[in-house]
C-alpha cells in the first residue's frame, strides 16, 4: 500500500463524536478547497458507521459550498428509515456552522435476484496506456503550468489509467463516452464498504474532464473555474 493510500483510509477513519455526529479532517496537499470525492466519501462513511447488516447500493448528492481544507468537517446522519429490507441516511456535511454537502444513502440486505450485465467494451488494457500521472509530466515537458507543477508533486491514492487520453495542453473537442481504467495505488483491506468508500473518492476524479472534452477544454484552462455541483452513483455487483 502506497504512502498517500494509507493516508486515504486515515481520512476515512472518521472520529465520532456522539451517535450520529461523525468529525473529518482534510490533507494538506495545497488545495484552495476540499476534494469533493473526499466528502463524499467520508459522508458514506459517516452514514455506513450507523447501518448494521445492510450494504450501501445507491447514493445521491449535492455539493453545496466550497470546503476549506483547513477547518475540521462536522457529519451529522439522520436515520431517515430503518425498514426489513432496506435502511436510508441522510447526512449533512457542516463547516463553521452551514452545510457544505448533502447526501442520502440507500441500504439493503444482500439477497439473490435477477442479473443482468452490459458486454464490456473494446478498450486498450490499463498497461498499455499511460496513467493520468505520467501524462502530466510529460505535459510539463511541453507547458510548465503552475498546476501541472502541482499535480506532478501530488501524490495520489487512486492510479488512472484513460484508455483515450486527451492533450491537457492542446484539447480537442472529444464526443461520446470518456472510460477510463483506475484503481487504488496498492492492496485495500478485504472490506467491501470500504472499497465503495474508496470508490465513491475516486468517483469524482474524471467527471468534470469527461465534460469538458466535449467542449474541447480541460480544467487547466486559467478562463475556467470548476467544481461539482451534485452526484449519484449505484453499485453494481
Amino acid at each position: 500500500m502506497s504512502t498517500a493510500t494509507a493516508a486515504l483510509l486515515e481520512q476515512l477513519d472518521l472520529e465520532r463524536l456522539d451517535r450520529d455526529l461523525f468529525r473529518g479532517v482534510s490533507p494538506d496537499e495545497g488545495r484552495p478547497r476540499v476534494f469533493g470525492g473526499q466528502v463524499a466519501a467520508q459522508s458514506l462513511v459517516a452514514a455506513v458507521r450507523t447501518v448494521e447488516g445492510r450494504m450501501v447500493h445507491s447514493l445521491h448528492s449535492y455539493f453545496l459550498r466550497p470546503g476549506d481544507p483547513k477547518v475540521p468537517i462536522i457529519y451529522e446522519v439522520d436515520r431517515i428509515r430503518d425498514g426489513r429490507t432496506f435502511a436510508t441516511r441522510r447526512v449533512v456535511a457542516v463547516q463553521n456552522g452551514e452545510a457544505i454537502f448533502n447526501m442520502a444513502a440507500s441500504f439493503q440486505i444482500e439477497e439473490e435476484g435477477f442479473e443482468h450485465h452490459v458486454e464490456m467494451p473494446e478498450v486498450p488494457p490499463p498497461e498499455s496506456v499511460p496513467s493520468n500521472a505520467e501524462r502530466i509530466r510529460q505535459a510539463r515537458e511541453h507547458a510548465d503550468h503552475p498546476i501541472f507543477r502541482w499535480l506532478s508533486k501530488l501524490d495520489r491514492p487512486i492510479v488512472i489509467h484513460d484508455t483515450d487520453p486527451i492533450d491537457p495542453v492542446h484539447p480537442t473537442v472529444r464526443t461520446g463516452p470518456h472510460r477510463v481504467w483506475f484503481k487504488s495505488d496498492g492492496g485495500l483491506p478485504d472490506d467491501p464498504i470500504l472499497h465503495r468508500c474508496v470508490l465513491t473518492y475516486a468517483s469524482d476524479m474524471t467527471l468534470l474532464g469527461a465534460s469538458l472534452a466535449q467542449h474541447g477544454l480541460t480544467w487547466f484552462d486559467p478562463t475556467l473555474q470548476v467544481a461539482s455541483l451534485d452526484h449519484a452513483i449505484w453499485f453494481h455487483r
